[in-house]
């Protein structure tokens, strides 16, 4: 695509969502004034409501905490808390967890909450076509599930798992009920303090406030709306019903810092942007080919571009919040000429050209300019394809592209690298085995250092040129209080927002 065509069809893509945030304020207006209501800006619409059944980080924003829980609950500072278990106890061994669960939940539905709904749904999840993010680094680790009574569930793993409590608070391992199940995708039934109540495609989702919830007496919210506002609204002002603006491009953010409406959170979280490569494509399965690219980009200059210098730069696929981190950002630095040495080391002659394809978010449009000049100075041409989120989902993350600029907010997700059907294509028996001793490994000490070797065996190999851990920066109508400032994981406890 041409930069004249790019240009005219963002023009007439600003005009349809702008028309479209014009048609829907039927849905949310006069949220902003109620003090029982909120309206969420999103950046990217979810394809389905189950978080069990596919990856997008979009759905956990939505529907965890809020209409679907899990045993355990995350809290803001990365520590976790009881959530539909009330306790737990892990043996000696560190291979048995033995859960205690909540008594007297139900359903939005009326179905109860139980240890047969756990089971249900643990064994669902690592079905080989789940489709669950989780099933290799949380599901596949268990041996055996057992339910001694309706409120006891036990955990049996292969191997002791010291992330064990945290996988378990992520939105891919939220508790299903057997008879509703197959209606998450749509309209998700589960047992938190909001049920689903419907889906605008491509304007806005609604939840309500659930009467019967166990708890319902401190939730003061009566009606949450996600909308999607998508990349846009960088280039317009805020639309006056939205109360809060989550993960927001940076160039609003600075208009609103002295806004009378709005206050600015800035905070961190476990998000890792990135330049994937897919390892299968030649020449891209040349390692030389791969540090090249990772030599041409100027990690500095793109974080200046993109978050105003909110953010720390990165070299392998952990965050700096995350335990376990080693700074290798420096392994790559911006050096075009080492860049060019390499690709004629690999026998690329004349220019090399790449197809970059970049999702509808203001990081991957913006940053994907500069991107494009950084590469063309080493050699490497890039033809940019635009793509939706459901395309990226359907293209990109199965395995169809060449370069993609995305950012993977999981903590702790260097699993991912172990399957070589993901779809970087990365293939190590190496890597592998680094990540089954750190499963294996029975102390502390050993655990950090076999992390740090994780991490540079994915830098070594170039796997991907990772660029940046951003910071998060969220625009929140002043009188809301609740808000999380920090992300280990992206979630929206919309029981704990209430309006001063």
């Amino acid at each position: 695509m041409t930069r004249t065509a790019c240009s005219n069809a963002w023009r007439v893509l600003a005009r349809c969502l702008l028309a479209g945030l014009v048609s829907g304020m039927a849905i949310v207006s006069g949220y902003a004034a109620a003090k029982d209501q909120v309206v969420f800006g999103i950046t990217l619409e979810p394809d389905r409501l189950d978080p069990t059944s596919a990856p997008a980080a979009a759905i956990g924003e939505v529907v965890h905490y809020n209409v679907l829980e899990g045993l355990v609950k995350i809290e803001e500072n990365g520590q976790t808390s009881p959530m539909l278990a009330e306790s737990w106890d892990m043996s000696v061994d560190g291979r048995t967890y033995t859960f205690r669960l909540r008594p007297g939940v139900r359903f939005h539905d009326g179905q109860a909450f139980d240890s047969a709904a756990v089971k249900f749904s643990f064994e669902r999840a690592r079905r080989p076509d789940s489709g669950n993010k989780s099933r290799k680094k949380l599901f596949d680790k268990i041996e055996r599930i057992s339910t001694p009574d309706p409120l006891t569930v036990v955990l049996v793993l292969r191997h002791p798992d010291p992330h064990l409590l945290y996988r378990l608070g992520e939105s891919p391992a939220v508790i299903l009920h057997p008879a509703s199940a197959d209606r998450a995708m749509a309209a998700p039934i589960g047992t938190g303090p909001f049920r689903f109540e419907r889906w605008d495609k491509g304007h806005s989702i609604t939840l309500v406030k659930w009467p019967d919830y166990r708890d319902a007496d401190a939730v003061r919210l009566q009606r949450a709306v996600f909308r999607f506002t998508n990349s846009f609204v960088d280039k317009v002002e805020l639309p006056p019903e939205v109360d809060v603006f989550f993960n927001f491009a940076t160039k609003t953010v600075l208009r609103n810092r002295l806004n009378e409406r709005y206050q600015v959170l800035i905070g961190g979280s476990s998000s890792k942007a990135l330049l994937a490569i897919n390892n299968r494509h030649k020449p891209l399965d040349d390692v030389r080919v791969r540090r090249a690219i990772n030599h041409a980009i100027d990690r500095a200059a793109v974080i200046q571009h993109i978050l105003d210098g909110r953010g720390s730069a990165i070299g392998s696929h952990f965050s700096p919040t995350e335990i376990g981190y080693l700074h290798l950002a420096d392994r790559y630095p911006h050096d075009p000429g080492r860049a060019r040495a390499l690709l004629a080391e690999a026998g690329i002659e004349g220019r090399l050209r790449l197809k970059l394809s970049l999702p509808p978010t203001p990081y991957a449009r913006d940053g994907g300019q500069l991107l494009v000049q950084q590469l063309a100075a080493i050699g490497i041409d890039t033809d940019v394809e635009l793509v939706s989120w459901a395309e990226w989902l359907n293209g990109a993350f199965k395995g169809d592209f060449e370069l993609t600029l995305i950012n993977h907010v999981e903590p702790l997700d260097y699993d991912i690298y172990t399957d070589p059907s993901y779809y970087f294509g990365y293939d190590s028996a190496d890597f592998r085995a680094l990540v089954e001793a750190h499963r294996n490994a029975d102390n502390p000490r050993q655990r950090n250092r076999l992390l740090a070797d994780i991490q540079r065996k994915l830098a070594d190999d170039a796997v991907n040129a990772w660029i940046y851990a951003p910071q998060v920066s969220t625009v929140a109508r002043k009188g809301l209080e609740g808000l999380w400032v920090n992300y280990p994981i992206y979630v929206h406890d919309l029981a704990a927002l209430r309006w001063r």
